[in-house]
């Protein structure tokens, strides 16, 4: 058990410039409050938002900056009026370490959303009682409001748990609202960290999963993660004969791409659901969605749906498929991770930075 104490010197890794990459340097994490847990992380996700932040691609890093938002580890010591976690138990933190909790928003469980100045970030925002930077989860420890930190259940690995609190949630939470379900006709836009969750939840829910790729490498790998059938975009006879077809695309895609091909392909009422692609979209014909065709976005998942999308997963033994990497490996995962050369998710192994 760790004693709690003022404040936490922790071993990081984190960058101090958009040129710097991603190197070893100290944080100090905050004494524990009465309502905080101090957690020892075991494993930490990569996710392509922790790239794109420490290159401050979106302009909008602060530095020095500490990535990670896919957080599992064991609880160390917790703050005296604690009562949802206990020394020793198995959590985890995903994008989100706080939010004001009294909004409809936030009384509605979906904290992500939060009206009141957004919900705090894990990393790149401000704490909202004392405005100290928030740093994630590649490090050692981490100091968490009990609220936002989650738990494990005992039948899933914690390095594999630690890439469903962002690419698992991110698939789960847009399938659960639009209720997929037995007998829902899903597809799958891009095969990678997201899509391949996407195609694993989907599957495990009822559905009948299609991929759908401009890749024909990619067809044996989606029949292997359990997609019924797959789709090649650049074959426009068959794009065409699934005209109006889908219930659901999940659009996972996470560069700028025309959405237009995909909306074809649903049927009345039907939603595509953009998750991956984090930028200006291309034009879309209006007249398309005269057809009653949804194009709309989806962000995460609040508290309790996130904590609902890991029980899911340990009933139905769904977990990502991971490559686990020592922490100075981190720049060249980076590099890995833009040339599309991981199947499907990066997680750090943090012991690695406690010998460092």
């Amino acid at each position: 058990m760790t004693t709690a104490t003022n404040e936490y010197p922790t071993k990081a890794y984190g960058a101090t410039a958009p040129d710097s990459g991603v190197g070893p340097m100290e944080i100090v994490r905050r004494g524990l409050r009465h309502d905080d847990v101090l957690i020892d992380i075991t494993h930490c996700g990569i996710c392509h938002s922790d790239l794109h932040t420490a290159r401050n691609d979106w302009g909008r890093t602060t530095y020095p900056i500490v990535p990670g938002h896919e957080i599992v580890g064991t609880v160390a010591a917790i703050g005296e009026s604690v009562t949802r976690h206990e020394v020793g138990d198995r959590v985890a933190i995903g994008c989100l370490v706080d939010s004001c909790m009294e909004c409809k928003h936030c009384d509605a469980d979906l904290e992500q959303y939060c009206v009141e100045g957004g919900a705090t970030g894990t990393y790149n925002s401000k704490d909202r009682r004392d405005g100290s930077p928030t740093h994630g989860g590649y490090s050692e420890r981490i100091v968490c409001r009990e609220e936002f930190v989650l738990k494990v259940p005992d039948n899933l690995p914690m390095a594999e748990a630690a890439p469903l609190l962002c690419a698992g949630i991110t698939s789960y939470s847009p399938l659960k609202t639009w209720k997929i379900g037995p007998g829902s006709k899903v597809a799958v836009a891009g095969l990678g960290g997201l899509g391949h969750m996407g195609v694993k939840l989907a599957a495990a829910m009822g559905a009948e999963v299609t991929v759908l790729s401009r890749s024909e490498s990619k067809r044996e790998d989606a029949e292997k993660l359990g997609a019924h059938d797959f789709l090649n975009t650049s074959d426009k006879t068959a794009m065409k004969g699934k005209t109006g077809y889908f219930d659901m695309v999940l659009n996972t895609i996470p560069v700028r791409h025309d959405v237009t091909p995909y909306l074809h392909l649903l049927r009345i009422d039907g939603v595509q659901v953009l998750v991956g692609m984090i930028d200006m979209m291309p034009e879309v014909h209006t007249g398309i969605l005269l057809g009653r065709k949804v194009l709309t976005g989806s962000g995460i998942g609040g508290l309790a749906e996130t904590q609902e999308m890991l029980e899911f997963c340990a009933e139905h033994g769904i977990v990502p498929d991971i490559e686990v990497i020592p922490m100075h490996d981190i720049n060249h995962a980076y590099e890995r991770m833009e040339a599309s050369d991981v199947k499907y998710r990066f997680v750090i192994d943090m012991e690695s930075l406690r010998e460092g």
